[in-house]
């Protein structure tokens, strides 16, 4: 997959430079305080306040009451956390997702539909060839958290956690789609990359949900390796993904 833009379209300009960092780490690591926003970027409460305003006040962001901590009572008033909203998302887009539509719209009426997959999976297997010899060398438990911190590292803003229960198994994120648009009318992108995921890993993955079909975030459940039948190293991929989930997503944060 191309990699992301590192700064929103919406946010371009000589101004901007502080308030594109708040709001792409709010996209990383949202829903998130003021306070962390502030630590993190090296920047005043006044400062960062500003910021969340002008941000708030532009329709990228929205603030919510966090979560209360389960097995902890908390006085007064509950803390607010910022969190990404759909055109902040947007505003994130790669430039060219129109001429990269319209160019997979030729190859489809030139070429056939076939060739779509065949381009997704040429996209798809750079990615792969530079993850593969650092995913295989660490045990099998380390590969979901290092694939994370690999795509974060080619801004699809993702993390890795366990997987709600029942079923166990691993769960991965990605909170950031550059190529989000374009894959809601060519789910082959999305199968291509969910098909290399599941070599890289070498056990079985299910997409429950996707940006490109409207949900907050791409949700992939990783099957625990003792759970594959047979014990096969590099089991097929399952791509089934919204009807599995019924439609919604099953996205814990992680």
């Amino acid at each position: 997959m191309p990699e992301a833009s590192s700064t929103p379209r919406a946010l371009n300009g000589p101004d901007h430079g502080t308030r594109a960092r708040v709001a792409r780490l709010i996209l990383e690591k949202g829903p998130i305080t003021a306070s962390d926003l502030g630590e993190r970027l090296g920047l005043t409460p006044a400062a960062i306040r500003r910021h969340l305003d002008n941000l708030t006040s532009e329709g990228m962001i929205e603030a919510r009451d966090a979560r209360p901590t389960p097995g902890r009572r908390r006085r007064g008033r509950p803390a607010r956390v910022f969190a990404i909203n759909e055109a902040g998302r947007d505003a994130f887009v790669h430039a060219y997702d129109d001429l990269a539509s319209n160019a997979l719209r030729f190859l489809a009426q030139s070429a056939g539909p076939e060739a779509i997959g065949e381009f997704a999976r040429s996209q798809v297997a750079d990615l792969e060839r530079r993850y593969k010899p650092m995913l295989d060398a660490v045990p099998a438990e380390q590969r979901v958290r290092l694939l994370a911190e690999a795509l974060s590292s080619d801004g699809y803003a993702a993390s890795a956690g366990q997987a709600p229960a029942p079923g166990g198994g691993d769960q991965l994120c990605q909170h950031h789609c550059p190529v989000a648009h374009v894959a809601a009318e060519f789910p082959q992108l999305c199968e291509a990359e969910i098909e290399a995921f599941s070599r890289l890993l070498g056990t079985p993955v299910r997409r429950l949900a996707t940006i490109a079909h409207g949900d907050g975030v791409c949700t992939t459940h990783v099957t625990p390796r003792g759970d594959v039948a047979g014990g096969e190293e590099h089991a097929p991929a399952t791509t089934s993904a919204r009807r599995t989930a019924g439609g919604g997503s099953q996205h814990k944060d992680v």
